[in-house]
């Protein structure tokens, strides 16, 4: 990856500097339509999953379990279209007309070629289940959810490959209206497949799963055509010769990608690994850990955010051969997120009692789980602050090629520190619960200082 590196490190003359103010603007610019595409969907998921919610509890594990099935799935090509956003933002930079048509027809033949092995992990996912150990009753409803989610890898990944490249030459918009349209179609679609309205035949989990690939290659289409139709995208010929796979340059994005489905991959795991260790502990603590993550999760959004447009402006950087650009471009993103980060952290802190008893009530049954959720969310703001940072960091480095140490780093910080330390503090210091999220603390820390070190020598490379 350092080849690639050293080939850009030489400067460009005359390109003018940018100042730190401009590269604040032009940075939440392009962050926080990122965001609030990302928060959409969220939105989109917590949707069907209260749709779900009316079929009963069943209904609700069952697609649970369908989701961590084809999450697993999935990610393997969320890294590979993820990696068109840096190749596309270089070639922007260096103001490469053809590299940005041919990034996005790489992405798009990435999504469609893994997408197909990737199908059979979902429609085989009762087979899965079963050898994990899962009630069959479970399996079999998880499976009627993944019949209809399957369908609809290819489009949401060629909906990522293409919100890439529109993020890349700075028009973010396109995709964060696609999804604003989206939502309330989505809610619609699910209800009525479930439930049979319309005229529709009543489909149950299989109607939902239906539904969201409905929705998906819906999204896909809308951005296709913008793109192919509407300026400036359309001044890029995107789709010009989309039949021929560029061999060269899909090299090239499985090199930057595939480490990036691996550190995701790795991440996922601990996560689940946590569900399982609460397990360990009690029926509290995995309740208040899984509202205290799925709190975490929505906030991390403003970081992913901020993490996306940090490949972007680096990227630019890099394809201009703007070294100095490059630093200021992952400082800015850094303090921004380190600013935004702590304002969030600040408000879990104030209102961490409310936030459990908005999910468990105020009875006095529930008190213990409240007071537990409050815990972990206090203590879940110093991972927040580091989980934030190091999203933001790994999208710098993304936006000049370096991912394979990203995946090393992750390994390092997530399996090496994380879990070892989560373990030991939970079942051997006695802090149980609050045990294993300060180890994730711990390891994100750890993960989030790496990051920052690598970006700060290369940075300092290409610029010697």
């Amino acid at each position: 990856m350092l080849d690639t590196v050293q080939h850009h490190a030489q400067p460009q003359a005359g390109v003018p500097p940018n100042h730190l103010a401009e590269e604040f603007v032009e940075t939440l610019r392009l962050a926080v339509p990122m965001m609030l595409t990302q928060l959409g969907q969220i939105a989109m998921i917590t949707t069907d999953l209260a749709m779900i919610g009316r079929l009963g509890e069943d209904a609700v594990a069952a697609a649970a379990l369908a989701h961590t099935v084809y999450f697993v799935s999935f990610t393997f090509g969320l890294g590979l279209t993820s990696a068109v956003a840096p190749l596309a933002a270089q070639a922007f930079g260096a103001g490469d007309v053809r590299l940005i048509r041919r990034s996005l027809r790489v992405g798009l033949w990435a999504a469609l070629l893994i997408s197909l092995p990737m199908m059979a992990s979902p429609l085989y996912g009762e087979q899965i289940l079963l050898a994990l150990g899962q009630m069959p009753q479970s399996a079999a409803l998880a499976q009627h959810y993944l019949n209809g989610l399957a369908w609809g890898i290819a489009p949401a990944l060629g909906f990522i490959a293409l919100r890439g490249m529109m993020s890349a030459v700075n028009r973010p918009q396109a995709p964060l209206w696609i999804t604003v349209v989206a939502i309330p179609v989505n809610a619609a679609l699910v209800y009525a497949l479930i439930h049979g309205l319309f005229g529709l035949p009543e489909l149950g989990l299989f109607g939902a799963g239906l539904a969201t690939t409905l929705v998906n290659l819906g999204t896909f289409i809308a951005a296709l055509a913008i793109a192919a139709w509407r300026k400036p995208f359309a001044d890029y010929h995107p789709l010009a010769r989309l039949w021929r796979i560029d061999w060269p340059l899909m090299r090239q994005l499985v090199a930057v990608g595939a480490p990036i489905s691996f550190s995701l991959l790795l991440e996922y795991g601990l996560f689940s690994s946590a569900a399982l260790l609460m397990g360990l502990i009690s029926t509290a603590a995995i309740a208040a850990h899984q509202i205290a993550l799925q709190v975490t999760a929505v906030l991390f959004m403003v970081p992913l955010g901020i993490g996306m447009a940090a490949t972007v402006r680096v990227g630019h950087a890099f394809g201009r051969n703007d070294m100095v650009g490059l630093r200021r471009a992952g400082l800015v993103a850094a303090v921004l997120g380190i600013a935004f980060v702590s304002a969030l952290t600040v408000a879990i802190i104030l209102g961490r009692y409310e936030i459990g008893r908005l999910f468990f009530g105020r009875s006095e049954a529930s008190a213990a789980t409240v007071e537990l959720t409050a815990t972990l969310l206090l203590v879940g703001a110093s991972f927040f602050i580091a989980d934030g940072l190091q999203t933001i960091m790994g999208g710098a480095l993304r936006g000049i090629n370096d991912t394979r140490m990203t995946l090393v780093f992750a390994a390092i910080g997530y399996w090496c520190v994380a879990f070892p330390v989560a373990w030991v503090l939970a079942f051997h210091a006695g802090l149980g619960a609050v045990g294993v999220w300060i180890g994730f603390s711990i390891g994100s820390f750890v993960y989030a200082a790496l990051l920052i070190l690598r970006f700060r020598m290369l940075a300092r490379k290409l610029a010697g």
